[in-house]
Parts: C-alpha cells; sequence; structure tokens
C-alpha cells in the first residue's frame, strides 16, 4: 500500500514493483505535482513517512539535486524513488520547494 498525502488529501493506492512513487501518483491522480519526471526540476520532492526500506536505493539524480541533510531528514524525489515489492508499505507527503 502507498499513501500518498498532498497538500490537501490523502490518496492510497496499491504498491507495485518496479514503478516510481511519482508514477503510482500518477496513476492513482494524486494531488502532486511534477514537471521534468527525470530527476532535475524536484517538484516531485516528497518525504518519506515510513518505508524507506521498502524503496530502491537513493539515485546519482537524487544526490545531484537534493542537499545531503534532506537525504538525511528522509527526502526523496519521487520521479527517483523505485518501490522494491509488491506488498511495500510507504506513507508519503508531497513537500516541493514553491
Amino acid at each position: 500500500m502507498i499513501i500518498l498525502q498532498g497538500r490537501t488529501r490523502s490518496t492510497e493506492t496499491q504498491a507495485v514493483q518496479g514503478k516510481t512513487l511519482l508514477e503510482l501518483a500518477l496513476s492513482a491522480k494524486a494531488e502532486w505535482g511534477s514537471s521534468c519526471q527525470r530527476g532535475t526540476c524536484a517538484r516531485c520532492r516528497c518525504l518519506i513517512v515510513q518505508g524507506m526500506d521498502q524503496l530502491e536505493p537513493v539515485t546519482d539524480g537524487e544526490w545531484d539535486r537534493l542537499e545531503p541533510e534532506e537525504l538525511d531528514e528522509g527526502y526523496r524525489l519521487s520521479c527517483q524513488a523505485v518501490v522494491r515489492s509488491n506488498d511495500a508499505t510507504v506513507e508519503v507527503q508531497h513537500k516541493p520547494y514553491f
């Protein structure tokens, strides 16, 4: 289960191994912003509240775009954060810079 918290509402969707959080958010019609979908704009920046271990490791794109402190606090780019398993449980909040 993926729980996606936008600015004003929460959306739930099934976890799908190999899909990014952004792909799942868009397919669930969640309240989620994005522009580039390749890790450069950071409009899809999000905070992983629960389930970081259910995601693939941080990508080079995230290391380039996010500050080390953000990564330590649990921030990811949803276009880069890939779900590891269909049984994953991840709770995520959309937290763009602007």
